[in-house]
C-alpha cells in the first residue's frame, strides 16, 4: 500500500532524494531499526517481521530516534556527518523515507503522511554542542 499523495508530490520526492546518498539510506535503514528498539523494546527490532509485533512508529518518533542513533555513532561529529550527506533537517529524513516508500522497501501505515517529518526538531538545536554534553 502507497501513502495517498498526489502524483506530483511523489516525482517532487523522487527529485529531492536523488542528492542524498547511499550511506545517510542505510543510516535511515539502521535508524528505523533503533527506533523501533526505543518505542517498542529490543523484541520488536529485533523480530524478524512477525505480523504479531507492532512495530510502527511515527515520523516524529523515526526523527528523534535518527538523532539518537547519530549522536551514539558519530557525538559531536553528527551534524558534520549529516550535513556532509545534505541532511539539515527532519524533513530531509522525511524526503528519504518516502523515497523508500515509493521504492517499496519500506512501508508506511494508513495514518503516516509526509507533513509528520516536518519541524520535528531544530537541527542546530539539537545538535548543538551543550546539547550533547554527556550523550556519547
Amino acid at each position: 500500500m502507497k501513502v495517498p499523495l498526489p502524483k506530483h508530490e511523489w516525482s517532487k520526492i523522487r527529485r529531492r532524494a536523488e542528492r542524498f546518498p547511499e550511506p545517510a539510506f542505510d543510516f535511515v535503514r539502521d535508524g528505523l531499526a533503533h527506533t523501533v528498539g526505543m518505542v517498542h523494546g529490543a523484541d520488536a527490532a529485533d523480530a524478524n517481521n512477525s505480523p504479531q509485533i507492532n512495530r510502527h512508529v511515527s515520523g516524529q518518533q523515526l526523527c528523534l530516534g535518527l538523532r539518537d542513533l547519530a549522536i551514539q555513532r558519530w557525538g559531536r561529529l553528527a551534524p558534520v556527518v549529516l550535513g556532509r550527506w545534505g541532511i539539515h533537517r527532519t524533513e530531509d529524513f522525511g524526503v528519504m523515507v518516502y523515497a523508500m516508500i515509493d521504492r517499496e522497501s519500506m512501508r508506511p501505515s494508513g495514518d503516516d503522511t509526509f507533513g509528520d517529518f516536518r519541524d520535528v526538531y531544530d537541527f542546530d538545536e539539537a545538535f548543538a554542542p551543550e546539547s550533547l554534553t554527556g550523550q556519547h
